[in-house]
This record gives structure tokens, C-alpha cells and sequence, in this order.
């Protein structure tokens, strides 16, 4: 039963890829859709209050600037709300301001699309901070790493250093897809009993007699986009496995849904806005085969459980797991939001299987199995480029992208966006276990203990923002230390990513050839899983071996 809930889930996310990603196409190529006298007016209005003249393009170096310029003063704005919180409105159970450090931590996270949480959000945001500090930028990430998405895009089949607006992508990606999808998601999960108000806390008496608070909120507004916009995070500290926010089986569903239809269907995009289907396929097919060989890790490492459990009657791990979805629907979420760097958990991470927890840790680490919008598309290029450099220099020829050189520049650049990721990984790790005060964050010791601090940072190096659980992250060592992490994994690699694009955008195209290196078939689909495999083997195994892999060996059988 539980393969075959996850087979149809699977199977209803391939029928969504074709239509939502032509749909994609046609927003960033500014065609005509059925919601253009809808948004329309409001676009033009916005321009116009902007100051944004909506045809005027953008180079790189532009269009790299008006993204940390926007962003910046968004980060800003959220960190004073966050610390001013108790002088403002819609604060009915009076929470405090947040601390410094961990509004600093807060502000990046969301701000970078990573949703990492140090706080409790029910104790510890008021519902202004809910909705401005936490849902705004749910929006605006999200937008953000679909405009560079496209903008790389158009980089690779431009003929001048012309990427787009930034503003203009920005604007359409929210009022063209985050609202309407988050609006009626929104509303599914408030039939779903997923609650929707501004009223404080509800007070009750148990059956027992004793006193209960019961928090609510404007839950289903965040949990649609939270999903939809493979952000992450949570209005209460359980996250979606708590069940004001995954209610029942159908909720569960429909958030495995939202966090994988955008990013799958902009790969397809991907291929129609190049006009090389095939070249789309073979890149999804790569993502897909990771994919599917995490899942099925996870599914059977869960489904078989713990060999002395299993030796007393219990079988299958259903330690932190919830009732109501089982283990396979918890195999299947743990994949899907590791993969799509959401961080959402409907699931205790800390209490899976040694595998299960290496194959969460795995999927953040490659980054590119299909990724949040756009990032999982970009860092799947980014390895796409290299395969093409490897692969040319062992046959001898000039390596070649969409009728476009793949010289040094590009490479050299491709190599700081890949290598930068498990720099701000393994080196604070390393520091995180050299410093008393991180060390007594670690609840448990051993080779548990260095994966719970392993996956905090490459949670957030990421961009994902699960967590692993047993580590006391609220300190200013992890509020700082994941805070500079994330901001360097977002935007070193955005901007890395926006110079190759500019780069190639002036390049002119060179015809093909006999001796062209195909790069849209199942061959070439097969070296890019290869090449991803072998370089983040050789980057992390070590790591990933002292902590899940060392753990799992030593599991009695």
C-alpha cells in the first residue's frame, strides 16, 4: 500500500511537468496568458511606482546589483520588525522582541530562501513578524532564484550581454505564479482544518482538568507558499508534522505536490525556452535517476528498521514518525524536501535510519536533484558545463554548450560556485567541533553528534534549512556561523552563476558539427550523473563517513 501511494504521487507530479512548465515559458517570455488583464494593470502600476521601465534589459553586472540591492534592504527590513516586535501591532500573546543574533539568523535565512529556524514560531514571532518577516520574503526568495533561474537561461542562448529585468522577473514570478497557486493552496488546506485567523491563543481544560494553550494563526497563508515556494520552515516548531499544519493524508499529499511541481516543471521550461526539448529531458532525466536512487534508499533503509527491533517483533522505523502518514509517506517527504531544498519535515529527521539520515544529508550536499526554483537548475547546469570541459578535454576537442565555447573563464567560475558549497560546509563543522561552546550545543556524542552538527551546515550552506534535531542551535556560534554560511552559499553562487551567464551571452554560436559533443542524450545523461556522483563522493565521503555511514556499520545486525 505505502509503494503504491508513493508511485501515484510520483506519477501525478510527471502529468503537472508539461503543462506547468510551458505555462513557465510563457510568463518569462512575456506571451499572453490568461491572467494578463488580472495582473496586468497591477504589474504596470508597480513599474510605475518603481520607477522600472519594463522593457529596458539588464546586463549581468546590472542585473547581479539590482538583486543584492533589493535584497539587502528586504533583510533589513525583516530584522527590524524582528527586533521591534513587541512595539508593534498584531502581537495578541505579547512575545517579546527576538535576540540579536537570532535575528540576524532569522532575517538571513528566510531572506536566502533557507528557512532555517532557531525558534520555536509559535513562542517566538509575533503575527505582524509572521507575516512580514517570514511569509513577505517566502515571496520575494522564491521570485528571486526563479528571475536567476531565467536570467542564466537567457544568458546561454543570448546573442549580447542583455539578461533581462530583474524587477520586472521578479514581479511577474510573484503575481503570475506564488499568488494564485499560494491563494488557492491556501485554501485547500483551510478546508483541510488547517487554521486562518488573526484571534491570540485558545485557552482549554483537558479531560484531566488541567489547563492547555492552544496556538493558532495565519497558518494555511504561509504553509501554501512555504511549499509551493520550496522555502521551509514552519508556523510552529514541529513544522509539517504537526497537525494544525498537515492535518490529514490529502495535506500531506498536497504539500509533496507543491514542492516538487515548480522546480521539476522548470527544468522541462528549461528546455523549451532553449529550444531543445531533448537537452531539457536529459538534464531531468539525470535529476530523475538521483532521485529515484535516494528514495529508494531512504523507502527500504525505513521499511527495514532496526535489526534489534526488528529482532523483538517491531518492524520498520517509526520513531519519529506520524501515525496518520506511516513510513512511506515519510520516506517520500524526506526525499522531496531535501531534494527541492525546501526543509519542510513531517518527520523527526534525527530518528531516521543511519541511510535515512545519510540520504537527506546526500541530496543537500549535491544541491542539484532538482533543487528549490531555479537552484537545482543552475547547480545541474553548473555540472552540466564541467561534464562538457572533462569530457572535452578527453577526446580532444573544444568543449561546446548550446553552440557556445566553454573556456576558461567559464570553468573557473563554475568552480567557485561548486567548491564554495562544501568550503562553508566542512570548514565550520571542523570549528564547530574545535570550540567548547559549540560542543555543548551537541546532545548526543559520537558519530551521531558530528552528523547533527554536519547537517546543520549543510542545511544551511544549502540554502534548505531542515535540521537534524539534538543540537542547540539557538547560541551565537550556530546564529552567527549557519547566518554567514547561508548568505555565502546563496550569493556567491548567484553571482558566480549571473557572470557565466554574461559571459556566454556575448559568445557567438558556432554550428554543429560530426565532431560536436552531443549533450541531449541518455549517454550524456548517464557521464552528468556520473561526474556529480564522483565529485561529491570525493568532496564529502570522508565526512559523511565518520558520522551516517560510520553509524550505520556499527548498528548491530
Amino acid at each position: 500500500m505505502g509503494f503504491v501511494q508513493v508511485a501515484v504521487t510520483l506519477v501525478i507530479i510527471m502529468l503537472l511537468v508539461k503543462p506547468v512548465g510551458t505555462y513557465l515559458v510563457k510568463v518569462f517570455s512575456q506571451e499572453r496568458t490568461g491572467l494578463d488583464r488580472v495582473f496586468g494593470p497591477v504589474e504596470r502600476l508597480l513599474y510605475r511606482i518603481m520607477g522600472v521601465r519594463e522593457n529596458e534589459s539588464m546586463g549581468w553586472r546590472s542585473y547581479v546589483g539590482a538583486v543584492l540591492l533589493s535584497n539587502f534592504i528586504m533583510l533589513l527590513l525583516i530584522y527590524l520588525v524582528l527586533r521591534l516586535q513587541s512595539y508593534l501591532p498584531l502581537n495578541p500573546d505579547g512575545i517579546g522582541n527576538m535576540p540579536a543574533g537570532q535575528a540576524f539568523n532569522t532575517a538571513v535565512s528566510f531572506m536566502t530562501n533557507t528557512n532555517w529556524q532557531s525558534y520555536s514560531g509559535e513562542n517566538g514571532l509575533s503575527y505582524l513578524s509572521q507575516m512580514i518577516a517570514i511569509t513577505f520574503p517566502m515571496f520575494t526568495s522564491a521570485a528571486t532564484g526563479f528571475a536567476i533561474a531565467v536570467a542564466f537561461i537567457r544568458g546561454l542562448i543570448g546573442r549580447q550581454d542583455n539578461l533581462g529585468n530583474f524587477y520586472v522577473d521578479i514581479i511577474r514570478s510573484i503575481t503570475r505564479i506564488f499568488l494564485p497557486l499560494a491563494f488557492l493552496v491556501a485554501l485547500f488546506l483551510v478546508f483541510q482544518g488547517v487554521p486562518q485567523t488573526l484571534l491570540g491563543a485558545v485557552h482549554a481544560t483537558t479531560l484531566e482538568g488541567g489547563d492547555q494553550t492552544i496556538t493558532r494563526g495565519l497558518v494555511a497563508s504561509l504553509e501554501s507558499i512555504k511549499h509551493i515556494g520550496t522555502n521551509g520552515g514552519g508556523w510552529f516548531g514541529t513544522n509539517a508534522a504537526h497537525p494544525f499544519e498537515n492535518p490529514t493524508a490529502l495535506a500531506n499529499f498536497i504539500h509533496i505536490i507543491c514542492m516538487m511541481l515548480l522546480p521539476t516543471a522548470l527544468v522541462y521550461g528549461f528546455g523549451l525556452m532553449i529550444r531543445n526539448k531533448k537537452q531539457g529531458w536529459a538534464v531531468f532525466g539525470a535529476m530523475g535517476f538521483i532521485f529515484l536512487v535516494m528514495l529508494v534508499t531512504v523507502f527500504v533503509s525505513e521499511y527495514k528498521g532496526v535489526g534489534a527491533l526488528d529482532a523483538m517483533g517491531v518492524h520498520g522505523n517509526m520513531e519519529g514518525k506520524e501515525v496518520r502518514f506511516g513510513i512511506s509517506e515519510s520516506a517520500l517527504f524526506t526525499t522531496v524536501t531535501t531534494a527541492a531544498t525546501t526543509g519542510s519535515v513531517n518527520n523527526m529527521h534525527e530518528s531516521l535510519t543511519p541511510l535515512g539520515g545519510f540520504t537527506a544529508l546526500a541530496e543537500m550536499m549535491l544541491n542539484n536533484v532538482f533543487g528549490g526554483k531555479g537552484v537545482g537548475l543552475l547547480n545541474g547546469l553548473l555540472y552540466l558545463i564541467l561534464s562538457v570541459f572533462i569530457c572535452g578535454l578527453m577526446v580532444g576537442r573544444t568543449p561546446e554548450f548550446l553552440g557556445k565555447k566553454i573556456e576558461g573563464k567559464e570553468v573557473k567560475l563554475a568552480c567557485i560556485a561548486l567548491l564554495i558549497h562544501p568550503v562553508i560546509i566542512l570548514v565550520p563543522t571542523a570549528i564547530a567541533f574545535l570550540s567548547p561552546n559549540a560542543q555543548s550545543s551537541i546532545a548526543n556524542g559520537g558519530m551521531h553528534g558530528l552528523t547533527e552538527v554536519l547537517y546543520a551546515f549543510t542545511s544551511g550552506a544549502a540554502n534548505n534549512g531542515s535540521a537534524f534535531g539534538g543540537l542547540t542551535a539557538n547560541t551565537d556560534f550556530y546564529n552567527i556561523g549557519i547566518g554567514v554560511v547561508m548568505l555565502i552559499g546563496r550569493y556567491i553562487s548567484i553571482i558566480a552563476m549571473l557572470a557565466i551567464a554574461g559571459s556566454l551571452a556575448v559568445k557567438r554560436v558556432i554550428p554543429v558539427t560530426t565532431g560536436t559533443l552531443r549533450t541531449n542524450t541518455a549517454l550524456f545523461s548517464g557521464i552528468l550523473v556520473v561526474i556529480i556522483l564522483v565529485i561529491g563522493a570525493l568532496t564529502f565521503f570522508p565526512a559523511v563517513a565518520l558520522g551516517p555511514v560510520a553509524e550505520h556499520l556499527a548498528m548491530p545486525k
